[in-house]
Order: structure tokens, then C-alpha cells, then sequence
């Protein structure tokens, strides 16, 4: 590098090269390399908070509720990407390189929780009740598909039935 007038300039051969900053200096570059190529997953996380959750500026003005609230969004992120990572290693461990869980039965590779609670969103039953007594309780029954991606996700059946 050269330095001119308090700006970096690069010659010509080193125009390619980005330089990645950290303060872990413990990490190799190969390390902070390899931290630098997970970002995009990380910002798509991110991403999705601002649209699918539609976090926006918080009018919150007790420090604890502002840290609660994102703290319980927290959670939620981290429970679908759970439920996302699950299903997919389930998809990998039973070679299943797709599943049709795009409307119209198109065939998705990487399921997304949005994509599978929609599968899960017909899913439903109905009490009818006389006198605040329980007299039947009505199922629908679940689909294959949904059967299917209750098995990978190692969940009963029978979580969709209810109690009484």
C-alpha cells in the first residue's frame, strides 16, 4: 500500500484483495475468512426481523421491556432456526433433496419455518361444547406432506389432537 494525502491507495495487483478487520485476535485469517463468508447467512437472519417480524424503532422507553422484547425475539429466531435446521438434516439423513412445500406443490430444497408453519396452518380442529362441558371434539384429518415433515421433525401425530 501507499499512502497519500490521509487515503489509501492500491496498486494495480492489490485492487482484488479487501482487507477484514476483527477484534479477536486470537482467530487465524483463515479463521476471520471463514467468519467473513458465514455474514450473509447471519445478515439474512437479521433481514428477516426487520421484514418477517417487522421489528421496526421500538417505542419503548423502559431500558428492561426494550431488553425483553428483543430478547424474546431473540428466542423465536433462534427457535426456527432450529426447527429449519432439524428438518433439514432430517431431509439430508433420509435423502430427500426436496420437498414440495411451495404453493402449488413446488419442490423446495432449503424449507424455511415460514414455509413449513404455512404447511401447518389448515390444521385444525373444532370443539363443540354445551354448557362449558366438552360434547366432541372435530379433526381434520393431516395430510401426507404434513404426516411426512411431522416424522422428520420427530414429532407425533397426535401433537395436533386435542386433550379432552
Amino acid at each position: 500500500m501507499e499512502h497519500r494525502r490521509g487515503r489509501y491507495r492500491l496498486r494495480r495487483k492489490e485492487r482484488r484483495h479487501v482487507p477484514l478487520l476483527t477484534n479477536d485476535r486470537s482467530l487465524t485469517p483463515v479463521q476471520v475468512l471463514q467468519a467473513h463468508k458465514g455474514q450473509p447467512t447471519i445478515e439474512k437472519r437479521f433481514e428477516q426481523v426487520k421484514t418477517m417480524h417487522e421489528i421496526a424503532p421500538v417505542f419503548l422507553k423502559n431500558e428492561g421491556r426494550i431488553e425483553a422484547l428483543f430478547t424474546l425475539y431473540f428466542l423465536a429466531r433462534l427457535v426456527q432456526a432450529l426447527i429449519e435446521r432439524e428438518l433439514r438434516l432430517a431431509m439430508k439423513r433420509n435423502q430427500i433433496e426436496e420437498l414440495p412445500l411451495y404453493p402449488e406443490q413446488r419442490l423446495c430444497k432449503n424449507p424455511t419455518t415460514e414455509q413449513i408453519l404455512r404447511l401447518f396452518s389448515v390444521a385444525e380442529w373444532h370443539t363443540l361444547l354445551s354448557e362449558g362441558r366438552t360434547i366432541q371434539v372435530f379433526h381434520t384429518d393431516l395430510t401426507d406432506l404434513q404426516r411426512h415433515v411431522l416424522c422428520l421433525l420427530g414429532v407425533s401425530p397426535q401433537a395436533f389432537r386435542s386433550k379432552n
